[in-house]
């Protein structure tokens, strides 16, 4: 299996619409053959930063949802949002 954690810190005024998309890019996410699991999480203490959860089947799951629409589409949109950095574990 494989995890992915990405953490997500924004601004107050790009906060809404970011939780948007990522909760849109969640959604799609939960669909893909291999995704055990895809949530959003908000930091209690620091407003500013969110984090994706990901658990993964396999690489080739994982290869396969980092070519989708949704992931295509909103991962740069994210980007724009805020500033992105992925932890990656294999287990």
């Amino acid at each position: 299996m494989i995890r992915i954690n990405a953490f997500i810190r924004t601004t107050e005024s790009n906060r809404q619409e970011l939780v948007n998309t990522v909760k849109e890019l969640v959604a799609a996410s939960q669909k893909d053959a291999g995704c055990i699991a895809y949530d959003l999480f908000e930091s209690a203490t620091r407003p500013d930063v969110l984090m994706i959860c990901e658990t993964w089947s396999d690489a080739k799951a994982l290869a396969a949802h980092e070519v989708t629409s949704h992931f295509t589409t909103l991962v740069p949109r994210m980007e724009q949002l805020g500033e992105v950095k992925i932890e990656k574990f294999v287990f």
